[in-house]
């Protein structure tokens, strides 16, 4: 029985908080908010973490947290690069902007071969979360549920690329079953500006059935509300709507699917957008939804969301954290 592995997608620079907030530390001892992220997730069992980031930060990463973590899990590297792209394909001229969290996602796909349940770098997701994610994903092992799939590297030829093309055709024979930690939306806002959001539809059995990113989701007048026009006109969300902080749990044909579907990506959004077009993973979840080839279970998380969106949000997240910390959730000298 194969367990599943953590990704940390840490490839971005935080814009809009200004410098490298993934290895900014959020309390006294120096921590940072991976440092809690992994704590749970050790807790909840996991054994192997990878951090996918750029390649010129690895010194950086290695410094604030692998190294010291090695002793308590398997650390792994994976980056993400604008290179990294199917044979026949070439980097727009000008472009610097990463392709998406679901390019990041396939930077693993040579470092796994079995579950793997993917978080942000930057969010704090609470206790529940990765336990919730944890055994649903070693439940469908055991059920025999999951078609774990091995592939290579994008663009990679000979006895990979065959082997590529044989796990593709068993993934596309079988039902994909993952998971996605859901949050009320009240639970994920911050004071300080807007937040960008999966916004979720399920069915009857708690099942995913529609996820709309919504890039500017913040408070608004009395209650909560969107805009898609730069503010000109908003509309409310009711605060217990169900929302994606990007934690899903997947079984291992998720870097077969996303491989696939890569190259339509491309040939659909490089012409008309080169610089900006992203490859969004909750994107490829709705489109495999629409084709009934995956099912989501929506698993609901109580916990409040913590990040540093902004730079004010770090006052606020670390007070949390040390209330956490009195209430005895993390130990006094974690």
């Amino acid at each position: 029985m194969k367990k599943p592995v953590l990704v940390v997608m840490a490839a971005g620079m935080g814009s809009r908080y200004g410098g490298l907030k993934q290895i900014d530390p959020v309390d006294p001892q120096g921590h940072i908010i991976m440092d809690f992220s992994i704590y749970d997730a050790v807790r909840a069992g996991f054994e192997k973490v990878i951090f996918i980031i750029k390649r010129e930060n690895e010194a950086d990463f290695r410094a604030a947290i692998g190294d010291r973590l090695s002793n308590q899990i398997k650390v792994s590297y994976v980056y993400q690069e604008l290179t990294n792209l199917p044979d026949g394909y070439s980097v727009p001229e000008g472009r610097v902007k990463p392709w998406g969290t679901g390019h990041a996602v396939l930077s693993c796909i040579d470092e796994v071969d079995g579950p793997l349940v993917v978080i942000n770098a930057d969010d704090y997701y609470g206790t529940h979360a990765f336990q919730l994610a944890y055994d649903f994903l070693m439940q469908g092992d055991r059920d025999g549920r999951h078609r774990e799939q091995v592939s290579s590297v994008p663009g990679d030829n000979g006895d990979a690329s065959a082997r590529t093309e044989n796990a593709a055709d068993s993934a596309a024979e079988s039902i994909g079953r993952y998971m996605m930690v859901g949050y009320r939306l009240d639970n994920t806002l911050t004071e300080n500006g807007s937040v960008a959001r999966g916004v979720c539809g399920t069915d009857g059995n708690g099942c995913l059935k529609t996820i709309t990113e919504r890039t500017c989701i913040e408070h608004h007048g009395d209650g909560i509300a969107y805009t898609e026009d730069g503010g000109a006109t908003w509309t409310p969300l009711p605060a217990d709507t169900t929302v994606s902080l990007n934690m899903w749990g997947f079984s291992g044909d998720i870097l077969v699917r996303l491989k696939e579907k890569f190259r339509t990506f491309l040939d659909e959004n490089l012409e008309k957008n080169p610089l900006k077009c992203e490859y969004f993973l909750p994107f490829v979840v709705d489109e495999l939804l629409s084709e009934g080839k995956v099912t989501v279970k929506v698993m609901k998380s109580p916990d409040k969301w913590y990040g540093v969106t902004y730079k004010e949000d770090k006052p606020v997240l670390m007070a949390a954290l040390q209330k956490m910390k009195d209430e005895g959730i993390y130990p006094a000298d974690f």
